[in-house]
């Protein structure tokens, strides 16, 4: 009975987690001081072979990302809406399809 239970324990597969980005701060929709550094908060669950991700505002690479939580700083922007994309990539910094992107209004 013992060999059937570690046979059984042996073929589960084991349970890896999706990879995933979230923006935690500023929430999509936002507004922002124009014209101030603005603060953006960040959760990456690793996965699917990415390794790291890279910021954009606006389409424009701006940052990289490289802990699994943390915080980074966004230049001033200038008024009007804004879009910053998290996009998750592989150590050979090519984006695997994970991406997280919000919309803010700088005022």
């Amino acid at each position: 009975m013992l060999v059937l239970i570690l046979t059984s324990l042996a073929a589960s597969p084991a349970v890896a987690a999706e990879p995933k980005i979230d923006i935690t701060s500023p929430a999509d929709g936002s507004r922002l001081e124009a014209k101030a550094e603005s603060r953006l908060d960040y959760e990456v669950t690793l996965g699917g072979g990415g390794d790291h991700a890279h910021l954009y505002v606006d389409g424009k690479e701006t940052g990289l990302l490289r802990q699994i939580k943390g915080s980074y700083t966004l230049d001033p922007m200038t008024r009007g809406m804004h879009e910053i994309c998290a996009k998750m990539v592989d150590k050979n910094h090519t984006p695997i399809g994970v991406e997280r992107c919000i919309k803010v209004t700088a005022d």
